[in-house]
């Protein structure tokens, strides 16, 4: 090598670095925020909690997790759409990230202003019923819904979620008519279904089972292909009397969009690790969930075929906002 060239390169290797790649070098400088876009205490914000909690162990800043409600989501999520894409800010959202647009007019595109950083885990959704309603079977809801038209209600964590999406399937697959009654969060919800001001919640298992496991809520079944470990006894919907019927919801982290690839990259690292240390996993097993900690070119993959798969039922079943 000329003399002329290692000195150029030399000159290179002392150069100092743009802004940009100076901010991606030393990722996170500065505390990071994981906007969740529902109220504490739902399955969302115990998500992104235990999520930031491990980070704050691993990474040189804290993660903190601040609550954006509001407009089903949108507010939070549209906040950090139109944040800067510096890898202080990102969202944690559940698959109603995909859904909601498909049922009303957000202020973001779901898929272009966001950048998928990993599918945080899989989650399946759990049937319950105020204790207080005559029914411990999915057979014997059906049959209460039916002599009794226009009695019971569902409770939801949110207008297009899966929780929502999930009642209104059930609707169509039983040809029964349920009230759909959404809240701001489950942390809303669960008490008034608890008190009996609404009966029915498809309900994601980390945000009921504590309230199962102390009698105050009856189980009937769970929602997915398979019975769930964390619950074994219950049978799926599937079983209990009505074959075909799945759904279960996932969570998983956005940046905005244009956000250093580099970021994306090491956060999305520094979540997977996270997830395996023992007392995620256990912490995670407890809440029913299966924890995912994917790619970002996996995610971004999965997210789209969300978006159309969702989309797809909301036409299919003419699901409305309420």
């Amino acid at each position: 090598m000329g003399i002329t060239r290692r000195l150029a390169l030399a000159g290179l290797a002392a150069a100092p670095l743009t802004p940009a790649a100076a901010q991606t070098a030393e990722w996170p400088s500065r505390p990071v925020r994981f906007v969740v876009p529902y109220p504490p205490g739902g399955p969302t914000d115990i998500m992104g909690r235990v999520v930031a909690q491990r980070l704050t162990q691993d990474l040189p800043q804290p993660v903190v997790v601040e609550n954006r409600t509001g407009a089903s989501g949108s507010i939070g999520s549209e906040q950090v759409a139109r944040a800067a894409p510096d890898g202080t800010v990102f969202l944690v959202n559940a698959s109603a990230h995909v859904i909601l647009p498909h049922m009303l007019r957000v202020p973001y595109d779901a898929l272009a202003d966001f950048v998928p950083v990993t599918n945080i885990a899989s989650v399946p959704l759990i049937l319950v019923v105020t204790p207080s309603l005559p029914v411990h079977s999915v057979a014997e809801l059906i049959a209460y819904a039916k002599a009794n038209p226009g009695r019971l209600s569902f409770a939801s964590s949110s207008n297009g979620g899966a929780p929502h999406l999930a009642g209104e399937l059930f609707k169509l697959m039983a040809g029964v008519e349920m009230m759909h009654v959404p809240y701001r969060g489950s942390g809303q919800a669960l008490p008034d279904l608890i008190a009996g001001n609404v009966q029915v919640m498809f309900d994601s298992m980390p945000s009921s089972a504590g309230a199962v496991r102390e009698g105050r809520l009856r189980p009937l079944a769970v929602t997915t292909e398979g019975r769930q470990a964390a619950f074994p006894d219950l049978p799926t919907i599937a079983e209990a009397g009505l074959p075909g019927y799945e759904i279960s919801t996932w969570y998983g982290i956005w940046a905005p969009a244009r956000t250093p690839a580099d970021i994306v990259a090491r956060l999305q690292a520094a979540v997977a690790a996270g997830l395996r240390a023992p007392e995620a996993q256990e912490r995670m097993a407890a809440l029913g969930a299966v924890p995912v900690a994917d790619s970002p070119e996996h995610f971004a993959g999965f997210v789209r075929r969300e978006f159309e798969r969702w989309g797809k039922l909301v036409r299919d079943a003419n699901i409305r906002a309420d």
